[in-house]
Order: C-alpha cells, then sequence, then structure tokens
C-alpha cells in the first residue's frame, strides 16, 4: 500500500486531532512535527510516538506529501511560501490568513508551484453536514426562504481554548475563529455571498477582540442570511445555523446536531446515518486522482475576504 504522508506544523488542540487522525488512517504517516513550544512538542512526541524536527528548515528537507499549517493566521501566508517553494501541498487551518492581502499571496505561490491546496474544515467532513444536505434537498423542505447564523459565548476565549493571541483584535476573535466553517457551509450550499450591512462592537481595551457583531448578507440567488454573534453573554454556548424552508425548517446546533421543525410540530432531532470519509483521506485519495473533496484555498480565499468585511471598522 502506498502512504500518504504528512509533516504537522502547530501541535496545539487542532494540530492534535490532526495527529489522532492521521495515526487512525493506514493510508497516512505522519513524516514529523513541528512546534516553536519544545514542551508541547515533546509532550505529543511521547504520547503519540512520533518523530519531532528541531526547527522549520529541517523538517522542509523531509520527504512529505503534504505539511499541514496549525499556527495563528498570521503566520500562514509566509509559511506557505517555504512550503511550496519545497513542492509540498498544503493543509492549512482556517482563516486561510491573516487577511485577505495574504491569502492572495497563499493562493499565487501554490498556484505558481503547481501545489495541491486544502484547508481544516472539519464540520464539511462530518457525519452532520451530510444529513443536513439530506434535509435541505427533501421535497418536504420546500422553496429556501432565508438563512441566521447565531453564535452565543459565555466568554471568550473559552476555557479549552487559551492562548496568547486568539483573543487578540490582531489575528483572534470568534469571527474569525467560528464564523469561517459556516460562512464555508454557506458557500458550499448556496454560492458566494454578498455582504450588505455590518455592525461590529468592541471593548475598550484596544488589544481585545470583539464582542459583538450583527450582520446582513445575502446569497448569488438572492436569499437572506442574518448573522449574529456575542460573548461575555449570560447563557450556555450555543451556535445555530438555520435554513428556513416554506415547508420546514432545519437547524446544525452546536456542530453535530441536526434538528427539523415543521408547521405546528416541535421540534425533532435527526440523527445521522453516514459516516463520510476524513479530510487525511480526501487528502491520500487527491493525490492518486481519486474524486476527493477537498476546501481549496481558492474558496478560503473567498471566505477570507467576507471575514475581512466584517472586521473591517467601516
Amino acid at each position: 500500500m502506498i502512504k500518504t504522508s504528512i509533516a504537522i506544523i502547530g501541535t496545539g488542540i487542532v494540530g492534535e486531532r490532526i495527529i489522532n487522525q492521521a495515526l487512525d488512517n493506514p493510508n497516512i504517516e505522519i513524516t514529523a512535527i513541528y512546534d516553536e513550544n519544545k514542551a508541547r512538542l515533546e509532550e505529543l512526541s511521547a504520547k503519540y510516538n512520533v518523530p519531532t524536527v528541531a526547527s522549520l528548515q529541517e523538517l522542509l528537507q523531509l520527504k512529505s506529501d503534504w505539511v499541514y499549517i496549525g499556527t495563528p493566521p498570521i503566520s500562514h501566508a509566509p509559511l506557505a511560501q517555504e512550503i511550496a517553494k519545497h513542492g509540498f501541498h498544503i493543509l492549512s487551518e482556517k482563516p486561510l490568513a491573516h487577511d485577505a492581502t495574504d491569502g492572495e499571496l497563499m493562493v499565487q505561490v501554490a498556484q505558481q508551484n503547481n501545489v495541491k491546496t486544502a484547508m481544516h474544515f472539519p464540520l464539511m467532513y462530518s457525519p452532520a453536514i451530510y444529513q443536513l444536505k439530506q434535509e435541505i434537498n427533501d421535497e418536504e423542505m420546500g422553496t429556501i426562504t432565508s438563512i441566521e447564523l447565531h453564535t452565543y459565548f459565555p466568554e471568550w476565549p473559552r476555557k479549552w481554548q487559551q492562548n496568547p493571541w486568539i483573543a487578540s483584535r490582531e489575528q483572534g476573535g470568534f469571527i474569525r475563529e467560528i464564523f469561517p466553517h459556516y460562512f464555508q457551509l454557506t458557500h458550499h450550499l448556496f454560492g458566494d455571498l454578498s455582504i450588505i450591512a455590518h455592525e461590529i462592537t468592541y471593548p475598550e481595551d484596544i488589544t481585545l477582540c470583539e464582542t459583538g457583531i450583527t450582520a446582513l448578507a445575502k446569497t448569488t440567488s438572492d436569499i437572506p442570511v442574518i448573522i449574529n454573534g456575542s460573548s461575555t453573554v449570560d447563557q450556555e454556548e450555543r451556535i445555530d445555523f438555520i435554513i428556513f424552508g416554506t415547508k420546514k425548517v432545519v437547524t446544525l446546533r452546536n456542530w453535530s446536531q441536526v434538528l427539523i421543525n415543521a408547521p405546528y410540530e416541535a421540534e425533532q432531532e435527526v440523527i445521522p446515518t453516514v459516516t463520510p470519509q476524513t479530510l487525511l483521506q480526501a487528502c491520500h485519495e487527491a493525490l492518486h486522482n481519486e474524486d476527493a473533496f477537498l476546501v481549496t484555498f481558492e474558496e478560503g480565499l473567498k471566505i477570507q475576504r467576507w471575514i475581512d468585511t466584517l472586521i473591517s471598522e467601516k
């Protein structure tokens, strides 16, 4: 069996998930992992028995099919430049980059060096999304009339996600961290978005990220999209992505629950019945010219532009 190799840059919580996904797939092998946090690097090396390197240059000297970028957004573009120059395919964490200018550079260097690109949108490889697509393609859905995204966090960053940058106005915030998943899902289902209006709320401390957002957008087929987000609210975390039809309403709640509402009926949860392929399996299949679903940098750049619009202070 020909395996697909991957090197991993960044060993945070999400980087560790990529390690686990690789170890669970017999078609994938880890070339090496690297992080500037040496203690964390040694911890994961011991925990999973995977090889490490001491520097980025050492990692780039190894033969890898893919290199995963799991570092803060501001580092994505310079890392992508180095990786592409070595001819490795690139799997990047979302958002694509620090801003659209950096994102354009990432698209350009990948095209110039003829390397494949993919983005880590785990939502797209979840059973819930397969079930959601089945529900909205059902004739019982009727005509789709609107879409709403509501995100509420009792605090930001969340307790499990504490790090130096994720609360910062420069790189962090729930708009950059959470919204790309749902913008990508919206794009996948309904095409491009146009942001019509938005209002963002920031705290007095200019170093800290947003605390609230309200926005109005529409799809290319003129479906209105309402976007609301708040942190520091007195309730448990809740994320609802709601698709309204003339006969049925479908909600994706907290990433993994699919709920349906029909007129005059109580909300019902639908349990997904399909186990889709993983992102790394798609990366493996893409190298062998198989039909594999990957979110490319080009699509990631579109999402980056919508995020940039929302965090702009008009």
